[in-house]
């Protein structure tokens, strides 16, 4: 073995033997998936050896699967279609996995523990370039020998949210390449980043922008020549958010003085870093981009604005036009109450408060936690009171807001729940499936054995009537996902068939061994001498001598009465003319063909001839 080799296989085992490490850095975890932008090629280095938590996923093979030194990516649909892409290894020996999950308004980690979210795989063991392309069959590959490198492109609808994991089951040095190209979702955000708003302070000396995106912290020109306000000179930018992050949405502008009532225009420009804001995809805010807003008497923030999210949601989240003194939240949540077709629960109150991403006096989202989700559907109330504290919520200004109610809309929990009919026959099963729809579901995506497709919501499929099958569906309303994998077997084949001798002599008794298999209830008979039988073991037939050899065809039907269906099975007897042992008084053995030979004849029941 050369030493080449020897390293290879140490290094090999000891990847195998060596305990999985926890993966920690950026785009190891589905929590800090790597943002996708639009149709760039990713070209990912390997990540330290890192994984090993087990993947839910739809296939049935009997094989572990699992996020072994992982890479996560994120991608948004802007506009719905099918997702192409392309994983080719630097060394195309090496063999990468991937899987795509929904992860729209979800924790990333569920992507560990909610099978539901599965969209597509390919676990292919054989190395090389994988993906989902227009050559894949299927959206489920799994790790059975022969499968195909290529999954069939999943589609992806526009306002979800995905997360890509790439995994390959040894350490390598290698890495791969990531392309995104052949499908036609569209996952480049069709609009340009821009300010969406601006607010003067309670004081009036700062203008605080807000943002349609996070921007790069790097491109903020901390003297904040980024930005001119009419009427004032600001004096420097600064963002909390990026204490902690790379990207932020707001920027605050410091002035050199403070604004009196009126409207002011605030401009975007390039500043001493040359550039205006960037984005993490590298597009900038447009040069002279503008908005007007407006210096007014202090007002009460209002209570105006509710979001949910997802499915079945867990959580309500409140948003301010003006950040909320925390210390003005009562803790116990009795500021709030929720009200609808089902009793629901504040358990808790989350806010940036805690995070460390604005002033920690003040949060512009309130998260109120529920005790359980909202799983029926219909429109719900949310009051803001007078808590526990004595007074609803104070803004960063020392405002008091008003108490006043607002109502959102959940939709019904999306069930992929189905169930099917089957129409036996002897040969081929027809299964007619049914999915009762409901709770607006309006999308149906059915896979079965993994290779047939169907977006009908009641398809119908043909299968040979035994073996193992399997039936997957997603479905979704528009706002919830769900997913259903059944395995079913089909036992009900009927094959005729018997044993019996081929050669018997004259006055024997011949007996039939049934052999048939599947739901048989009815036999019939035929000996083909003019009698028959209609049980299952018919006793022994006696073929009488006719002094002459005959032949005798068989034939044995095995039916179901159930199904209306039989099948045939037929075989010949031969029956000698005579058994008695003849010896001959001479031969010729002249090669002409003619008593050549001389052996005793009809010694068909000879033992010891």
């Amino acid at each position: 073995m050369s030493k080449q080799a020897l390293v290879i296989m140490i290094f090999v085992l000891a990847a195998k033997f060596l305990p999985a490490q926890t993966c920690t850095a950026t785009g190891q975890t589905p929590s800090s998936a790597v943002l996708i932008c639009g149709s760039d090629v990713v070209v990912q280095d390997p990540v330290a050896f890192c994984g090993q938590t087990t993947i839910p996923t739809s296939c049935i093979d009997g094989a572990s699967h699992q996020n072994l030194n992982p890479y996560w990516y994120k991608l948004a649909c802007f506009s719905s279609g099918n997702l192409g892409f392309t994983i080719t290894p630097k060394d195309l020996n090496e063999n990468y996995d991937w899987q795509l999950f929904d992860g729209t308004a979800r924790n990333p980690d569920d992507v560990f523990t909610v099978p539901s979210i599965f969209v597509a795989c390919n676990w292919s063991i054989d190395p090389g370039v994988t993906g989902a392309s227009v050559d894949g069959t299927s959206l489920t590959v799994c790790s059975s020998p022969g499968e195909p490198a290529f999954s069939m492109m999943p589609d992806l609808q526009t306002g979800h949210e995905y997360l890509l994991m790439v995994s390959h089951k040894t350490p390598t040095t290698n890495g791969f390449q990531l392309e995104f190209s052949g499908g036609s979702a569209g996952i480049t955000d069709p609009f340009e980043p821009k300010m969406i708003a601006a607010r003067i302070s309670c004081d009036g000396s700062k203008v605080i922008v807000k943002l349609n995106r996070g921007m790069k912290c790097s491109s903020i020109s901390a003297d904040g020549t980024d930005f001119t306000v009419s009427s004032a000179t600001i004096t420097s930018a600064f963002s909390g958010g990026c204490g902690t992050s790379a990207t932020t949405d707001s920027v605050i502008l410091s002035l050199n003085t403070q604004l009196p009532l009126g409207t002011y225009t605030l401009t975007i420009q390039n500043g001493t870093d040359g550039n205006t804001l960037t984005d993490i995809c590298g597009r900038d805010i447009p040069f002279g981009d503008q908005l007007s807003f407006l210096v007014a008497p202090l007002q009460p923030t209002p209570f105006d604005s509710v979001r949910t999210s997802g499915c079945g949601p867990s959580s309500v989240q409140l948003i301010f036009s003006r950040p909320i003194q925390c210390s003005s939240i009562a803790a116990d949540a009795s500021d709030f109450i929720i009200s609808g077709p089902q009793p629901v629960t504040i358990s808790n109150i989350t806010s940036a408060c805690n995070s460390g991403t604005n002033p920690p006096s003040t949060a512009a989202i309130i998260n109120l936690q529920l005790a359980s989700p909202i799983v029926i559907a219909g429109n719900y109330q949310i009051s803001l009171i007078n808590g526990s504290d004595g007074n609803t919520v104070i803004d960063e200004c020392g405002r008091l807001t008003p108490a006043g109610n607002l109502f959102f809309t959940v939709k019904g929990a999306a069930s992929a729940s189905f169930t099917y009919s089957l129409k036996p026959s002897c040969k081929n099963d027809t299964l007619v499936f049914a999915h009762p729809g409901g709770n607006g579901i309006n999308n149906w995506n059915w896979t079965f054995d993994n290779s047939v497709s169907s977006n009908l919501q009641n398809p119908v499929q043909v299968y040979p009537a035994s073996g193992k099958h399997t039936a997957r569906l997603i479905v979704t309303n528009g706002a919830c996902s769900d997913t259903s994998l059944q395995t079913i077997t089909l036992d009900n084949k009927i094959v005729a068939a018997f044993d019996m001798p081929t050669t018997i002599c004259p006055g024997d008794t011949v007996s039939f061994i049934n052999k048939s298999s599947g739901t048989v209830d009815g036999w019939q008979w035929d000996f083909g001498n003019g009698t028959g039988s209609n049980l299952k073991t018919p006793g022994p037939m006696l073929f009488y001598p006719v002094g002459r050899e005959s032949f005798y065809s068989i034939k044995l039907i095995a039916s179901s009465v159930g199904m209306n269906c039989s099948d045939i099975a037929v075989h010949a007897i031969r029956v000698l003319g005579s058994c008695l042992i003849a010896v001959p008084g001479a031969f010729t053995p002249n090669d002409d063909g003619l008593n050549d030979y001389l052996y005793p004849l009809n010694a068909f029941k000879a033992d010891n001839l």
